[in-house]
Order: structure tokens, then C-alpha cells, then sequence
């Protein structure tokens, strides 16, 4: 079994969940007292939300760049950052280091193929909504239509996420207009939502909506765990 290299806390939230679900995809291919070879690091989210809302993106990819050779370090075999909008940054992460970067996206999207779907409504940060980084991938490399809430359902999108569910509150007036907003799409033609924010499965699940919803934490840390093992 391979190491995975969890580069975390962005925001501890949401690394939690990437624990637990390796672990479980790991006793669930080979049963017992199994459990995943792991290391953690886990960075200051302080320090990165000041990163990204100054757009001090070079920064960022620095701190997490360190972070990923301390992983490398430790022994992992390869590096699952747990947090969508810092793929933003993830060339600097994979140019520091000399094992793979599992990119959040292409579980997401390989997914979202398998289930029959070509286009698909993205929630997230405002930065994972609106900058290329993360559309351009689902779009051009997997072949998928992403549709993304307007302006000002943004804004609410974005606050939720640093406001509530990165303090581990959870609003039941945000899961009301995150339906409302997950409908919008929907009647803009979404087949599916992409929950591209790695806390918002903490707010809202299939219940919610209308078509499916893939949710990237679990998507990303159960690929992470078939790749320690091989089986992909």
C-alpha cells in the first residue's frame, strides 16, 4: 500500500471528512483492522484566506509548496491537496516535488462522465467560480459544460463557505438559498452539480437537489485511497 500525502486544513473542516472516507475506502477493499498509510500536513487557513482575498497567489503557492516537500519528505507517494480553490496553485505545488499531485478535478469529472452527464452546475469559493483554473479543466481537458450561479448568488455562495461552514456552522437559511441556487442552475439546464468546494457537503447533501450532486471531498479522498492501493 502506498502513502498518501494529505496537505490539509484548508479548512480543517473539510480535512476531516478526507480522513474518515480513505479510511473507510481502505477497510472497504481489504476488511479487518485495515487502515491507510497516511501523513498529514496541516497549514494556518488564516494565513491562506489573507493569501487569496489579497491575491497573493505566488504566496500562496510558496506556503503549499513546503508543505508538499515536507510530505514528500515524510515518506507519502503522492499529494492530495484537500481544498478545491487552491488548485489554483497546484503548478507550483507539483514543480516543487518529485511525486504526483492527484488533482481534484479528475475524479470529479471522470465521475460525471461515467453517470452520463456533459453539463454541469459548479458551486464553490468565488475564485474556483469565476477563474479559469478550475472550469478550464472540467472543460477542456474532460469535455464538460459548466454553468456557475450569477453575480450576486456568487457572493452568497462564497460568503457561506468563509462565514459558516469554514467555522463549522452550519445555517439552515444558507441550505434554503443554497436550493434555491442549486434549482437556478437546474432550470438553466445542469444535469448534474458539482459541489467544488470541499466544506459545502457539510451543508447540503442529495436531499437537496433536484439532479446529482458529486461531492469532491468524498470523490477526491476515495480516488486517493484506490491509488494507494492500485486498484486504479
Amino acid at each position: 500500500m502506498k502513502t498518501i500525502g494529505l496537505l490539509g486544513g484548508m479548512s480543517w473542516e473539510s480535512t476531516i471528512p478526507y480522513y474518515r472516507i480513505v479510511n473507510e475506502t481502505i477497510k472497504e477493499h481489504l476488511g479487518g483492522l485495515h487502515s491507510a498509510r497516511v501523513v498529514l500536513y496541516s497549514v494556518d487557513f488564516q494565513e491562506i484566506e489573507r493569501m487569496q482575498h489579497a491575491g497573493d497567489w505566488d504566496a500562496a503557492g510558496r506556503l503549499l509548496a513546503e508543505g508538499a516537500r515536507r510530505l514528500e519528505a515524510a515518506g507519502a507517494n503522492f499529494v492530495v491537496l484537500c481544498t478545491n480553490t487552491m488548485h489554483k496553485v497546484a503548478p507550483a505545488i507539483e514543480a516543487a516535488v518529485g511525486i504526483p499531485l492527484l488533482h481534484i478535478a479528475d475524479p470529479t469529472a471522470a465521475a460525471v462522465r461515467a453517470a452520463g452527464f456533459r453539463t454541469v452546475g459548479l458551486l464553490g469559493t468565488a475564485f474556483t467560480m469565476e477563474q479559469p483554473f478550475y472550469r478550464d479543466r472540467l472543460q477542456e481537458r474532460h469535455g464538460l459544460r459548466v454553468l456557475v450561479p450569477d453575480e450576486a448568488e456568487r457572493r452568497r455562495v462564497h460568503r457561506v463557505i468563509y462565514e459558516e461552514l469554514c467555522l463549522g456552522r452550519i445555517v439552515p437559511e444558507s441550505r434554503e438559498d443554497y436550493r434555491a441556487i442549486m434549482a437556478g442552475l437546474v432550470a438553466r439546464g445542469a444535469e448534474a452539480i458539482i459541489l467544488g468546494c470541499t466544506e459545502i457537503s457539510l451543508l447540503v447533501s442529495a436531499d437537496d437537489a433536484q439532479v446529482p450532486l458529486f461531492d469532491t471531498t468524498w470523490l477526491h479522498a476515495r480516488y486517493a485511497a484506490e491509488q494507494a492501493l492500485g486498484t486504479l
